[in-house]
């Protein structure tokens, strides 16, 4: 079956392609090509819902990146997340019926649409649909709940690690390489998103790759030691850093010196 097929002139999947997306199961009697659902793209920087929209539409983003964010009376950004494919959009909409957060694509997306009410109502005759929909709806909140388990448990440092761990899984989920990718978010979003400064955020990149945890070329990371990431609790004073970087560099230059002696000697 086709990641998605042509119908007057629009992308449309049907429910086992969505479930296949979600990585759920998708174990509902209703025929393959009964039930469509409709892509639509968006370009980078639109606006997919906007705080207070009336709800009327879940969206799975099928590719593409995006950010959800709160914004305050006077236009501070707070980022909720940073939905990628697989991931359920809108959910925050279903109980006041309006959305509570705006989402914005940061890069080319494509999304499918759920209508709500096609959703219950078919909820109502196949349960199954409706138990799926819970499971996804329940990932998406266990999934926000680790992330505050995070802000309030770990240093700066652990929580900019735990978050480039946590992309490369993502990316290794996707099929993409999990060793070296581009943040399609600014370090500012993501200092948003852990509850940290934009200085903080550049200066823990910069530690990371002073002392060979990952490599930065602006917005590209090449994840070097993904297990000390991962375990990483808190960084060395920088002055203690600078120390070990001048050993190390001093070893390596005398063992140049002593391999150079070496091979003089053998002329």
């Amino acid at each position: 079956m086709e990641a998605g097929r042509q119908r007057q002139g629009r992308l449309w999947s049907n429910l086992k392609e969505v479930c296949d997306l979600l990585h759920i199961s998708s174990a509902c009697t209703i025929a393959a090509d009964e039930l469509l659902f409709q892509h639509v793209q968006f370009k980078t920087g639109q606006r997919v819902h906007t705080i207070g929209q009336p709800f009327d539409t879940l969206y799975i983003v099928n590719s593409g990146f995006l950010k959800t964010v709160l914004i305050d009376e006077f236009g501070n950004e707070q980022v909720l997340s940073f939905p990628m494919k697989g991931d359920m959009l809108g959910v925050d909409g279903i109980h006041s019926r309006h959305y509570s957060s705006e989402a914005v694509a940061l890069s080319d997306c494509d999304l499918i649409l759920l209508p709500f009410k096609k959703l219950t109502a078919l909820g109502r005759v196949h349960l199954e649909l409706e138990n799926v929909m819970y499971g996804v709806m329940s990932r998406e909140l266990v999934r926000e709940q680790a992330m505050i388990g995070m802000l309030g448990a770990l240093s700066a440092e652990a929580r900019v690690a735990r978050f480039l761990v946590s992309l490369a899984d993502r990316f290794a989920q996707m099929g993409y390489s999990s060793k070296l990718f581009n943040l399609r978010m600014t370090r500012h979003e993501i200092g948003s998103y852990l509850g940290l400064t934009l200085e903080t955020v550049s200066r823990t990149l910069s530690a990371f790759n002073e002392i060979g945890l990952i490599t930065v070329d602006q917005r590209t990371i090449g994840i070097k030691d993904p297990d000390a990431l991962k375990t990483l609790r808190r960084l060395p004073p920088s002055r203690s850093r600078a120390k070990q970087l001048a050993a190390a560099k001093l070893k390596a230059d005398t063992t140049a010196t002593a391999a150079s002696a070496q091979l003089l000697a053998t002329i």
